[in-house]
C-alpha cells in the first residue's frame, strides 16, 4: 500500500476527532449556560419569595438587625435569632422535651417550623449559587477543549 493511501485514513480519523472535540465542547458550554441560568433563576426566586414575606431580622440579632430577609445570610441570622427567642420562651427546652400538654409546645413548635423554612432558603441559596459556579466551570472547559480542538485542527492543516 502507498504511503498517501496510508496517510489518507489516518488524516480523516484525526479530522472526525478534532470535529468530536469541538462538538463536545459546544454542548459542555451549553451545560455550563443552563447552569448558570437555571442557578440564577433559582437564587431570585427564592430571594423573590423571601422577601414577600415581608421579614425582616429581629433588632436584637447578633447580625444583620433590621435587614429584610431576602439574601442566604439574613436569612441565617432570623432563624438564629429565632432559636434563642423559643429558647427563652420555653426555659431553654425543645418541642420534645416539653409536655403534650405545656402551651409552650407550640411555641417551641412554630420556631422549629419557622426555622428550618429559613435554614431550607439558606440551602436552596447555596445550591444555587454552587449550580452558577459549577456552570461557569463548565463554560471556561467547553472555551478551553474548544480552543484546544482549533488549534490541533489548524496544526494538521499546515
Amino acid at each position: 500500500m502507498s504511503e498517501a493511501a496510508q496517510a489518507a485514513p489516518a488524516a480523516t480519523h484525526d479530522k472526525h476527532g478534532v470535529g468530536t472535540a469541538k462538538w463536545i465542547s459546544i454542548v459542555i458550554m451549553i451545560i455550563g449556560a443552563i447552569m448558570v441560568v437555571a442557578g440564577a433563576v433559582t437564587y431570585g426566586t427564592v430571594s423573590a419569595t423571601l422577601a414577600d414575606e415581608k421579614i425582616v431580622v429581629a433588632d436584637d440579632a447578633t447580625c444583620l438587625a433590621g435587614q429584610n430577609v431576602a439574601g442566604p445570610f439574613a436569612a441565617f441570622c432570623q432563624a438564629e435569632i429565632i432559636a434563642h427567642h423559643a429558647q427563652e420562651a420555653t426555659g431553654g427546652k425543645t418541642y420534645a422535651e416539653l409536655g403534650r400538654d405545656d402551651p409552650l409546645r407550640q411555641t417551641a413548635m412554630t420556631a422549629s417550623f419557622l426555622r428550618a423554612s429559613l435554614f431550607t432558603s439558606v440551602v436552596a441559596f447555596g445550591v444555587a449559587a454552587m449550580a452558577i459556579g459549577i456552570g461557569i466551570v463548565f463554560i471556561l472547559i467547553g472555551v478551553a477543549l474548544l480552543n484546544l480542538a482549533g488549534r490541533l485542527g489548524g496544526a494538521k492543516a499546515a
